[in-house]
């Protein structure tokens, strides 16, 4: 068992133990109140506007839409909580998907049942708190994240319903895929039929009021399993352009069909093999059959344990001269590597317990955006992974932010717990230790089992709903089992 965030009691004595760790994550003695210049109260110029601040709100999936994937009250509420956060940047808000095939769970919102209507109702749902609770939301910009679920899809209760990039030697033997049906290969008249469904759902975010959309190019999905398609036979996939060809397509498209529209693209900015519980811990999936490892983007081929950042950095420096306004970082996914997209003390139900001081799994983001906007330091960067560092997260924001290593820091789970922590923090008030999120997972094991994702330890409203009952069954048989 890992030493836990909280029973740190200073940035002393969590920088002593980063120190044990070789995990320099940068901490600031103070946090600074807007007032008294925090590098997080800064504008941040974003194509020709600015977001007041420097905080983001990430893009998540709620499982919480409508059977048809409209929008629904609760989920209407997460938008507010959004909107009231503080945060100047919202982006994507929900993970939309841009045809019903390609949900990544049955109650995920679908833009061709949302069409503008539905995106306007989110999209009001986030401005009019946000000025309800500060006032002014005229430097506030608000992003749709568009996706398509490819290897994730679960469209209906029945189950996975994958729709693959290429064939991957250790994903297909996960999933139970025949290499040899080819069946749910999306072919190139496919990835045609989908540029037009990602270019339908632009036009209604434009015409919704939409400042931004976010083309989802990370954690497995399939604009993000393209990447590393070397396998892949044809226009989209092999070489370098071939497998970064849709993406920069549909970043063309939109930016010629929507041309007030800002779009922006969430990476993952490096993969790993996966990894499996064997006998009650993490191992990485065996890949020694799989060497040279072709199937991964930002890994080294002869040991794909280890980043390689070559290719990571040729797409950002793409993606900023085909007009992105931002790249928000991410890393792997949390279907194959949850310890390393999202550092927690406590895993999820389809999980691991933590291989590593999660600690190192903040730090290697972290140091990997780092290098990343080393390389490409005039495109605008947002940093992920800052959760797990619960009570000293905006110490570290600061530091990074005001050193120049990231742009903006992005907030996930912490504000299903504690939307307000932006706000708190511009204001100098200390953040309230009761709601900090401490990464119990509960709103991965939730979805995971056909469930509501929202924060069910913290806040009220999850804990008055039923389905808080079974994450607790859940939970103690995941304890029973160790």
């Amino acid at each position: 068992m890992f030493p836990r965030v909280a029973r740190f009691r200073s940035v002393v004595e969590l920088r002593e133990h980063l120190a044990t760790l070789a995990a320099p994550i940068p901490l600031d003695d103070e946090p600074l109140s807007a007032a008294a210049g925090s590098p997080l109260a800064r504008p941040l110029p974003l194509g020709g506007r600015t977001a007041g601040n420097r905080w983001v709100i990430h893009p998540m999936e709620g499982w919480d839409a409508s059977p048809d994937g409209q929008p629904t009250e609760i989920l209407l509420r997460r938008w507010r909580h959004f909107g009231a956060s503080g945060a100047k940047l919202i982006w994507g808000g929900e993970a939309v998907a841009v045809v019903p095939e390609g949900r990544a769970n049955p109650n995920q919102l679908c833009a061709p049942a949302c069409g503008r209507e539905g995106f306007a109702e989110v999209l009001d749902a986030v401005r009019s708190a946000h000025r309800a609770a500060h006032g002014d939301d005229g430097d506030l910009i608000v992003a749709l994240q568009l996706t398509h679920s490819g290897r994730f899809s679960r469209p209906t209760a029945a189950g996975l319903a994958p729709r693959i990039a290429f064939h991957h030697p250790i994903l297909d033997a996960r999933q139970n895929l025949d290499p040899a049906a080819g069946s749910c290969v999306v072919s190139d008249d496919d990835v045609e039929r989908l540029i037009e469904a990602y270019l339908g759902a632009a036009r209604d975010a434009a015409a919704a009021g939409f400042d931004m959309v976010d083309i989802k190019a990370c954690h497995g999905y399939l604009v993000h399993e393209f990447l590393s398609a070397r396998r892949r036979p044809g226009r989209f996939g092999g070489d370098f352009a071939g497998r970064t060809r849709l993406l920069t397509t549909l970043i063309q498209r939109v930016r010629a069909e929507c041309p007030g529209l800002l779009v922006g693209v969430r990476l993952s900015l490096f993969d790993t093999v996966p990894w499996r519980m064997v006998e009650g811990r993490g191992e990485p999936w065996p890949f020694g059959d799989a060497l040279p490892y072709d199937c991964g983007f930002g890994v080294d081929e002869a040991d794909p344990l280890v980043i390689d950042l070559t290719e990571p950095i040729a797409l950002l420096k793409l993606l900023r001269d085909s007009g992105v306004v931002a790249v928000n970082l991410s890393a792997g996914s949390p279907y194959t590597v949850p310890h390393v997209i999202r550092p927690a003390a406590f895993p999820p139900s389809d999980g691991y317990p933590p291989p590593e001081d999660p600690l190192l799994g903040v730090w290697r983001q972290i140091d990997a955006a780092r290098r990343a906007k080393e390389a490409v330091g005039d495109l605008v960067m947002v940093g992920s992974a800052y959760t797990y560092l619960q009570d000293y997260l905006v110490h570290a924001a600061q530091a990074t932010v005001g050193r120049g290593w990231i742009d903006a820091v992005g907030l996930g789970r912490m504000v299903l717990s504690y939307p307000e922590l932006p706000a708190d923090s511009h204001a100098g008030r200390p953040p309230t230790r009761g709601r900090i999120c401490r990464t119990f997972s509960d709103c991965t094991t939730a979805p995971r089992h056909g469930l509501r994702s929202g924060c069910y330890p913290l806040d009220a409203f999850y804990k008055g709903l039923p389905e808080a009952t079974a994450v607790k069954e859940i939970k103690a048989t995941m304890e029973a089992r160790g």
